[in-house]
């Protein structure tokens, strides 16, 4: 390939593509999609965006850019992605209208998320690149309490986030620091698979819904059968799959699991939303059993790195563990605020340590607190006491 582009100005939605590039001949043999990809690695843009009418667009450092090439027809995305689908995901995308699958460039050169589907009749493709090295926690700049989640030999740790909110590249980082220290079994159940692992004190063992097993009931109950140690749900989604982590967390198993939910106390109503109110009594006391710790994350722009993590940490200590028995969900970002000195965290703290760092200027912080006034008697050194909270 030739020289990298230089970078898109930041006062404009077009990125300038080389149209005299010159091809290597090993990479003339790839698939024609690889060209987009690889254009997605030089700019080392996070995602990379297909629709038909549109130019290939890649997001870059948050924002969507347009690159100068031409609006891509049906034509051209039926050319570029169908040939390369499996038959298995052609049938999913065909019968649901949309399909999930990691795509691998070159020799695992880079690794790809892709979201397949189709909109007003024709495809889109939305493609998150994930890096091939797993990143430390001093890489990703993540509160030190996080590293104390991982010495649990027993029961929940669930990542919460939206959609983009980095939890799978926490979730792989501390499925590494484990695999690094300790000589276990850890089984991961991902779809699609995100980050390999290489077998280091620990084995990994890494099983994709649809091409290594049928699908999630299928390969959580095959889990008990496998001597895990360490077990990793990629997605906590529906009933059966909550039970299943439930049960191995029940029977001395360490569980993983990501959730859409924005912080902690939302995590615990998605968990409930799941059930039919009779039965969130008893699924908030095997929370309150099994759970020990929930870190939600919210990516945001930063200064050193084009985004940062910040985090909220509930660790479930016996006050928190009796809130979420009662159901005083109200109560548990007071308890976390309470619970600073265990290595719990909220947002507003943590934004406040990531602007002390120089890792987020003040305005972003402020854009993404969910209280901006607090953050910024915060910032001026003020703590704000929480509430008294009931015995």
């Amino acid at each position: 390939m030739a020289a990298a582009p230089a970078p898109a100005k930041p006062d404009t939605d077009l990125v300038a593509i080389p149209q005299d590039e010159k091809v290597a001949p090993e990479l003339a043999k790839e698939p024609e999609v690889n060209k987009l990809f690889r254009m997605t690695m030089k700019f080392e843009a996070s995602d990379l965006h297909l629709k038909v009418g549109q130019p290939p667009m890649m997001r870059l450092r948050g924002d969507i850019r347009k690159t100068d090439m031409r609006p891509l027809t049906q034509e051209d995305m039926e050319r570029l992605l169908l040939p390369h689908l499996k038959p298995s995901h052609r049938k999913i995308l065909e019968e649901e209208g949309g399909v999930d699958f990691s795509y691998v460039v070159g020799k695992d050169e880079a690794r790809f998320r892709v979201s397949l589907f189709k909109q007003r009749g024709r495809l889109s493709l939305v493609s998150r690149r994930v890096n091939s090295i797993i990143p430390t926690f001093e890489n990703l700049g993540l509160p030190p309490a996080i590293e104390g989640l991982c010495n649990y030999n027993e029961g929940m740790v669930i990542l919460a986030g939206v959609t983009g909110s980095g939890k799978s590249t926490t979730i792989a980082a501390m499925l590494d620091y484990v695999n690094s220290r300790e000589p276990l079994h850890i089984l991961t159940i991902e779809d699609p698979i995100e980050f390999t692992f290489t077998d280091q004190k620990s084995y990994v063992n890494q099983r994709e819904i649809g091409l290594d097993t049928r699908d999630w009931s299928k390969a959580l109950k095959d889990a008990v059968r496998q001597d895990p140690d360490v077990i990793l749900v990629g997605e906590l989604r529906d009933v059966e799959t909550f039970e299943a982590a439930v049960h191995s967390a029940e029977t001395g198993h360490l569980v993983f699991g990501t959730i859409h939910a924005s912080s902690s106390p939302t995590t615990i109503n998605r968990i409930l939303d799941l059930f039919p109110p009779e039965k969130h009594h008893a699924i908030r006391q095997a929370l309150a059993n099994n759970l020990k710790a929930i870190v939600a994350q919210k990516l945001v722009k930063g200064l050193k790195k084009s985004r940062v993590p910040t985090n909220e940490i509930m660790i479930v200590n016996p006050m928190i563990r009796k809130l979420i028995a009662e159901g005083r969900d109200s109560q548990l970002s007071q308890a976390i605020i309470i619970g600073y000195l265990e290595g719990m965290v909220d947002f507003t703290e943590n934004l406040r340590q990531l602007v002390d760092r120089g890792d987020v200027d003040k305005a972003t912080a402020l854009e993404f607190a969910p209280d901006p006034e607090k953050l910024k008697m915060a910032l001026k050194g003020i703590k704000v006491s929480a509430a008294g909270i009931l015995s």
